[in-house]
């Protein structure tokens, strides 16, 4: 009988992940999301709670082309171009 290590995501019981790492970062990339919904509810009071947190776990998915973004390189944006949201 062989046995499995199977990692839970403590932001996402649901998801199962096996390599422990890949759960950190997966957590990790949940905790962004969630402070950059916090954020983007407060800039535009307009957003529904659904949009900012599908907005947010958008941008913290890409969070690297954002960053090169915000890092006066404005055209990696297409990179972008036809991803999911959310």
């Amino acid at each position: 009988m062989a046995v499995e290590v199977l990692y839970r995501s403590s932001r996402d019981p649901e998801r199962l992940f096996m390599d422990k790492a890949e759960a950190d970062r997966y957590d990790k990339m949940l905790e962004l999301a969630e402070s950059l919904a916090v954020v983007l509810q407060k800039a535009v009071p307009d957003l529904t709670d659904k949009q900012a947190e599908d907005v947010g776990i958008y941008m913290a998915r890409h969070r690297d082309v954002f960053a090169k973004a915000f890092k006066s390189q404005p055209d990696v944006l297409t990179e972008l171009d036809g991803k999911e949201l959310a």
